[in-house]
């Protein structure tokens, strides 16, 4: 079994992610211009159901698996290791047994009283069967990430987009004339196939390499389990409440906006108009980052959990040190863009800069959120998922309280669920470096936060000085391109002026180990 470092695995997942990010981009692109906004509409209704689902279904498991094979693996207790999979398939296999049977039953009521479109039934039918396969591949993907092989979840995730490019033409074409239902339903069918192939992928990795032998004596290792079990479950319901947490706060929000706004006199048509702008172009740009932090949070759990069970307690405030110093310096660069160039990119991506107040706003509270994940990934790997998910309830709480009190102000009106979500982002961030100080006494250098403040200093010194330029020339995207290049350029220069990047951490890049 191949097992990556910590920064190489980080390496691998960020390669993988920004490819699935293109292929997601392609995805998108080819179901709108098949199903047209109709269609598309009835397909993204469908899918908070089904995330919602799958949250239900996953129990928080992969985490959960991920730290408890790390520590085993760091102890060589093989048997550990089975009991941890064994455990966690029973469970995966009986929620989404029960999960499935329940959707199946709730869906019609889930379409016509709660979407309010029959519709939707048609989609929401489609995700059925895909909730026992999704559960199967995060007990998988969640051993992979504990032995720290990010390798096959990586080429799973890839395999799955190339495949759902492939059929969603195909079923969307193939559907549409019977109605944009079937054709929504028949986009979720290339998801699910996406899924079921990668998940054969994965089970062939799985056996190929496997440490142990899953149906050797597997009752009587079920038997025996029961401490298993509590310990995954002393993480997983934690972690499973701080995603239904994200889960309702996602379903909540658009209500609570529109009553919000309602109150401040802003007509319902208005309402959805400044809340469709908020969420659908302003907030992509500044989750963009985000896949290179996901990253750093999934190689961080087992890592950290090897580091505790060894008792390495220097290295384990390493790992964190490590991960909030690249997060944060793969979010400076997007910070300082989207403030300074709000407008052309606005405009370039989307023919309006309508937005572009929420995004100069936004954007350098923002940069809290990039470290957010490793943070909340740390307190995962230390058995801390618990203070990890009332940190994200009272993240919560306190943006739904200001986004009404804002946003029922006509002075504030969507300029209040603004302010709201950078409420939430700052808040929740900093209770999870609250948590850390209290429970291991870590807190960030004074060093890195001076270095931290000199990079965004000079960046934003050199991008102000390319803006001014660029407002001289008559618009054009290619010069718009080259200026961002520049700026690039110039801010990995001073990543490295400032070791915000090592030479020992380049030396793990595996292209850059060739030549070293």
């Amino acid at each position: 079994m191949t097992k990556q470092t910590f920064l190489k695995g980080t390496i691998i997942l960020i390669a993988a992610g920004m490819i699935t990010r293109f292929l997601g981009f392609i995805n998108r692109m080819v179901v709108a211009r098949i199903m047209g906004e109709e269609g598309v509409g009835l397909y993204m209704m469908a899918l908070p159901t089904y995330f919602l689902v799958i949250t239900f279904t996953q129990l928080g498991l992969p985490v959960a698996i991920s730290k408890r094979v790390a520590e085993a693996d760091a102890r060589n207790d093989r048997v550990k290791i089975k009991k941890i999979l064994i455990v966690s398939l029973i469970i995966t296999g009986l929620s989404s047994i029960l999960f499935t049977i329940v959707m199946i039953f709730i869906t019609p009521i889930v379409a016509t009283e709660l979407l309010t479109d029959e519709r939707t039934m048609y989609p929401l039918f489609a995700t059925c069967p895909i909730i026992p396969i999704v559960a199967i591949s995060a007990v998988l993907r969640g051993y992979f990430q504990g032995l720290q092989n990010m390798k096959p979840q990586s080429f799973t995730q890839v395999i799955e987009q190339v495949v759902r490019i492939i059929c969603v033409a195909f079923f969307v074409k193939l559907l549409l004339p019977y109605g944009v239902e079937y054709a929504a339903a028949g986009a979720m069918a290339s998801v699910i196939l996406g899924e079921f192939v990668s998940l054969l992928v994965m089970i062939h990795i799985f056996k190929r390499n496997k440490v142990v032998k899953i149906r050797y004596r597997f009752f009587s290792y079920l038997k025996s389990s029961k401490d298993t079990l509590k310990e995954l479950f002393s993480i997983a319901l934690p972690s499973t409440g701080s995603r239904l947490i994200g889960s309702f706060s996602y379903f909540l929000e658009p209500i609570l906006v529109a009553q919000s706004l309602a109150i401040a006199g802003i007509s319902s048509s208005l309402a959805t108009k400044q809340y469709g702008e908020l969420t659908g172009f302003v907030l992509p740009l500044l989750f963009l980052p985000t896949f290179i932090t996901q990253s750093l949070a999934i190689a961080l759990v087992p890592s950290i959990s090897e580091a505790e069970a060894n008792k390495h307690k220097q290295l384990i405030h390493y790992r964190i040190h490590q991960a909030i110093r690249i997060s944060f310096a793969s979010g400076a660069i997007a910070t300082i863009v989207l403030t300074l160039f709000s407008v052309p990119i606005l405009t370039y991506m989307y023919g309006t800069a309508n937005a572009s107040n929420f995004l100069i706003l936004m954007a350098p509270f923002f940069i809290l959120l990039y470290i957010q994940a490793p943070l909340q990934a740390a307190l995962q790997a230390l058995d801390l998922a618990r203070p990890a998910m009332w940190n994200s309830l009272i993240g919560a709480a306190c943006k739904f309280t200001v986004l009404f009190l804002l946003a029922s102000n006509a002075k504030f009106g969507i300029m209040g669920v603004a302010l709201a979500m950078v409420t939430g982002v700052i808040l929740v961030t900093l209770l999870h470096l609250a948590s850390l100080q209290k429970a291991i006494r870590y807190s960030i250098p004074l060093k890195d936060l001076c270095k931290m403040i000199a990079l965004i200093t000079i960046t934003w010194i050199v991008g102000k000085f390319l803006k001014d330029m660029y407002a001289l020339v008559e618009p054009n995207i290619f010069i718009f391109l080259g200026i961002l290049i520049i700026l690039t350029c110039i801010y990995i220069v001073a990543l490295f002026a400032l070791r915000f990047i090592t030479k020992e951490e380049l030396k793990q890049i595996p292209i850059i180990q060739k030549w070293v």
